[in-house]
């Protein structure tokens, strides 16, 4: 085999055998900590929710306040999302648990922030099997894989073996 040749080979190769520089992938956080809230489901009638809200509020002790007139959850002509917030509250001060978010049926556990506009929803973060407080929440940046797959970067070595092949093959 010709040098040339032996060295047009190492200098393909060099770049793809590179390690890949690794970052944790989102499947690997999620297992690590997933945050949740407790929200009204979309398909529950306003006068379920109304009343599921005011319970919340009242006997159930959640903090209402942000959902009080001037506060930064309020917005009286959408009761879900105001019942969202009720809801969430009670969620994170009473076990997390499927129980602890039923409201007649009219709410669920999420991992979509229900956040909006200056509205924050404190979330409840499970690490590993138990539960923690959060007031923020980390996005996920468009670029990141959420595939959480190694594959791309474990066979970066096929191309250029292949093409190295099939140049030996027209000489």
């Amino acid at each position: 085999m010709p040098i040339g040749f032996s060295l047009f080979l190492l200098i393909l190769l060099i770049p793809c055998t590179a390690p890949h520089p690794s970052r944790p992938s989102i499947r690997d956080q999620s297992a690590a900590a997933s945050e949740l809230w407790c929200v009204a489901k979309n398909n529950a009638d306003d006068a379920s929710l109304q009343s599921a809200l005011d319970w919340a509020c009242g006997a159930g002790g959640a903090d209402c306040s942000p959902i009080q007139p001037g506060g930064s959850c309020y917005d009286s002509t959408d009761v879900q999302n105001m019942a969202s917030f009720a809801f969430n509250d009670y969620f994170r001060k009473h076990g997390m648990t499927d129980d602890s978010c039923f409201f007649q049926n009219s709410a669920a556990i999420t991992s979509l922030n229900p956040s909006f506009g200056n509205c924050r929803f404190p979330s409840s973060v499970l690490r590993n099997g138990n539960f923690s407080s959060q007031t923020t929440s980390v996005g996920i940046e468009p670029s990141e894989d959420l595939s959480g797959s190694p594959r791309t970067s474990g066979r970066a070595w096929v191309w250029p073996v292949v093409i190295g092949y099939l140049f030996l093959r027209s000489m």
